[in-house]
């Protein structure tokens, strides 16, 4: 007999921990466009689409449970490379494919998926593993 699960509706925040906080947030503003949420030289939050944020921690630097009048966020960090992936049109992919080459980013590796998607992969400056991704890669994501 099956037990009932209570409703998850998406992944909210998506954390990545770097060597330099504001060098990290100018390339994920100026290179991929999102837009600052808050931020100081510790974590910088970023809009990453409707519902999702990304967050940029300084690497070590949030070693203790932060203490705040609404309770307690436990201590975090984390070395990478990490990987994640950003959703894209798939109208956008040659767009992607230019402004990355007009910026200089180099372009890592790019996949076409069974399912119709494609991804176009590239390094940040901690050398994380950012994929840009158009819909079907996954038979969930349309």
């Amino acid at each position: 007999m099956g037990r009932s699960v209570p409703p998850i509706t998406g992944v909210l925040e998506t954390a990545i921990y770097v060597a330099d906080v504001p060098r990290a947030a100018a390339f994920y503003e100026d290179v991929l466009g999102l837009s600052r949420l808050l931020g100081d030289d510790r974590l910088v939050a970023l809009n990453a689409g409707p519902a999702s944020v990304l967050l940029i921690f300084l690497q070590g630097g949030t070693p203790n449970d932060i203490v705040l009048p609404g309770g307690r966020i436990p201590a975090h960090d984390g070395s990478g490379p990490y990987h994640f992936a950003l959703r894209i049109p798939a109208s956008a992919l040659d767009d992607w494919r230019n402004h990355l080459k007009q910026r200089r980013v180099a372009i890592t590796a790019e996949m076409a998926w069974p399912q119709g998607g494609h991804s176009l992969y590239l390094n940040d400056p901690d050398g994380h593993v950012v994929e840009l991704a158009t819909p079907g890669i996954w038979s969930n994501d349309s």
